[in-house]
């Protein structure tokens, strides 16, 4: 457990209001954050703003790595990206169970338009500058099937696919139905 000491300031101060001195009108608040590893949890629950929201494994490494390139990729800042075990995912978006976290990525749109797996990464690359020019695959009509079948090979293997010491504790009972 770690303690940050945080600073609050007045932002209602207009451009032509004359400058302050540093520390007035600041006031000190401790803000306790729990890490896993030197890792925070859990991301603000205050929404951010930004028109759609993901919500992926956030106990796998391979997942990890693959939402740092999302952020590098959305430079219009339109995704918002929560990781599963975060506290406020299940407060916000009540109406997905649970267990869909686990099974599959999730991206939540405007008035709560929900997809997940094959069709949330097929969202997620249209969001992105240019990924119409990838997108357009999936209106070929075998493809999306397929994308929905690889999909769930790599969600049922992923704890399998570069993944550490957590692997073995994390179920690998994921089961979409498809057998």
């Amino acid at each position: 457990m770690r303690t940050l000491m945080r600073t609050t300031s007045d932002h209602r101060m207009s451009q032509a209001a004359p400058a302050r001195r540093i520390g007035e009108g600041r006031k000190t608040v401790p803000v306790v954050r729990f890490a896993v590893k030197g890792m925070p949890t859990d991301a603000p629950c205050v929404p951010t703003g930004r028109p759609y929201t993901v919500v992926y494994d956030g106990a796998c490494k391979v997942c990890g790595r693959l939402v740092k390139l999302l952020r590098g990729w959305d430079r219009g800042e339109t995704l918002e990206i929560l990781p599963s075990n975060n506290s406020c995912v299940r407060l916000r978006f009540p109406w997905i169970p649970e267990r869909a976290y686990v099974e599959s990525v999730q991206l939540i749109g405007p008035g709560g338009h929900t997809w997940q797996g094959a069709a949330a990464i097929e969202q997620i690359i249209d969001l992105m500058p240019k990924g119409k020019l990838i997108t357009w695959v999936f209106s070929i009509p075998f493809v999306r099937p397929l994308a929905e079948r690889f999909y769930r090979w790599f969600a049922r293997n992923r704890y399998k696919l570069g993944c550490g010491e957590h692997c073995q504790v994390r179920a690998l009972d994921l089961d979409f139905g498809d057998r």
